[in-house]
């Protein structure tokens, strides 16, 4: 074999060599870097393949390994994950994990949430739960069942022509089922455009971190911020200047305290009900900045939507968040229950 043969040869080994460990790497994100194994159990995982991304509170910190299918029918879908080990501060045995789509169309990806303070921290090779997918078929049937129901109302208010009694029957039952579809179509994955717009996807996050009233001890610091400082429009809860929220944030984390409720107002202009979802809102939007933003233990920390400010009387006064810190040892008050805002809808 020739001088020059052997030195092509050589080129297209050692070619062949580099192609096949940038392959490699690019599969094994983490392959220099500390990881521990985490499994989760799913009923379906359509869509998801070995080396799609695991987001932390929004962060990518992990890869999917492998994706098992169960022995037997009635078993779970398990799903191992490799995860950065810095991620085991935060990761608690009461975690949640949940398969999540990259906007409308776009690629699955893992999400883990954090884990309650009080909770064990997840050891390499621990299995947590999975919540249930989101399947388009689903959200198709939602749809349909809510045109169908719009459908229905239109042609019941047209025939009632019985009388205005009969007329007036219908309209309120209509109007009670399209309440309804709508409750439910705020989880839907096409329209949540809209309710992005005002600054929050999903109206069930509203009320998960809300408790029914303030506690009755005296509190330790008071941070009030106009809303008109920290919003982008009087009636929306999307943030336009967060660092106003810093000297908030870094006395929740430099000093030991007990309970913080993060409190939403709006001004008096509009429907009182949506001024009320909105003070949710804009709290719950606080609230999250707070706990992805500042090392605090945001088990603690609380909403309260309180409405219309009172004594608001300008249109231009667009409502305030106050952020009331308590002492540690402050009672817990009673948390606010999602059904009790159903029920009331569905009255109307």
């Amino acid at each position: 074999m020739s001088r020059a043969v052997r030195l092509g040869a050589f080129i297209v080994a050692t070619l062949a060599v580099l192609a096949a460990g940038v392959f490699i790497i690019g599969n094994r994100r983490y392959l220099f870097s500390s990881t521990y194994r985490l499994k989760a159990e799913f009923d379906n995982a359509a869509g998801l393949d070995p080396g799609a991304d695991v987001r932390v509170a929004g962060v990518h910190r992990g890869t999917v390994r492998s994706i098992d299918l169960p022995p037997r029918p009635g078993e779970k879908i398990v799903v191992a994950m490799d995860l950065d080990a810095s991620t085991q501060d935060i990761i608690k045995k009461d975690s949640l994990a949940s398969v999540e789509t990259e906007g409308l169309i776009g690629d699955k990806y893992v999400a883990v949430s954090f884990g309650s303070a009080e909770a064990d921290k997840v050891q390499d090779g621990d299995t947590i739960r999975g919540q249930p997918t989101l399947e388009i078929s689903s959200l198709i049937k939602k749809t349909s069942e809510f045109l169908e129901s719009g459908q229905k109302t239109m042609k019941n208010v047209t025939q009632a022509t019985s009388g205005v009694g009969g007329m007036v029957a219908e309209a309120k039952e209509g109007a009670t089922s399209f309440n309804e579809n709508m409750e439910a179509l705020k989880h839907n994955f096409f329209l949540r455009g809209f309710f992005k717009k005002r600054g929050y996807e999903d109206s069930a996050e509203l009320t998960k971190y809300e408790i029914t009233r303030l506690p009755r001890n005296a509190p330790l610091k008071n941070f009030t911020f106009p809303a008109k400082q920290l919003f982008d429009k009087p009636d929306t809860a999307k943030l336009k200047n967060e660092k106003s929220l810093k000297p908030a944030g870094d006395y929740l984390a430099d000093n030991k305290t007990g309970l913080a409720v993060v409190v939403g107002y709006t001004g008096m202009a509009g429907d009182t009900e949506r001024n009320l979802v909105l003070s949710e809102a804009r709290a719950m939007v606080i609230r999250n900045y707070l706990a992805e933003n500042f090392q605090l233990d945001d088990t603690r920390l609380k909403t309260l939507g309180m409405g219309e400010k009172s004594g608001a009387s300008s249109k231009d006064d667009w409502g305030a968040i106050e952020i009331i810190v308590y002492p540690t040892g402050t009672p817990m008050p009673p948390a606010k229950q999602p059904e009790e805002k159903l029920k009331k809808a569905a009255k109307k």
